[in-house]
Parts: structure tokens; C-alpha cells; sequence
């Protein structure tokens, strides 16, 4: 069995937590709680583009604030 969250072949969403931390998601199964989608359902390759260009800070979002002083 091919492991969901790596086949070329499904569909995937771009999820993004609270921190602003992104992930692909097999589009075929329910988020997880405190995750939302922002991108898809898409090839993966396409989602992975997407998290290249949308993800600049991999910092999460409480920390680059406090850092940042925002």
C-alpha cells in the first residue's frame, strides 16, 4: 500500500493551523481538528508549489510575532 500523504496520483488540499504552519492533506480524508484549507483540491506537485510560494516564514505565527514585536 502506497502511503496517502505522498502518492502522485491523489488529490491533495493545502492546510494551514492557527500558527500559520502549512501541510498537504489527501483531499479523500477529513482535516484534522484546527486545520483549514487554503489551496485544492490539487495535484500534489502543484500544492507543493503552492507551500514553496505561501510559506516564506517557517517560523510559527506566536513566535515570529513575539520575535518581530509585533
Amino acid at each position: 500500500m502506497t502511503n496517502p500523504f505522498e502518492d502522485p496520483e491523489n488529490d491533495y488540499l493545502v492546510v494551514v493551523n492557527d500558527e500559520a504552519q502549512h501541510a498537504l492533506w489527501p483531499a479523500w480524508i477529513p482535516l484534522p481538528a484546527g486545520w483549514r484549507d487554503v489551496y485544492g483540491p490539487a495535484a500534489r506537485d502543484l500544492c507543493l508549489q503552492y507551500v514553496e510560494t505561501h510559506w516564506t516564514d517557517l517560523r510559527p505565527a506566536s513566535l515570529a510575532r513575539a520575535t518581530d514585536g509585533r
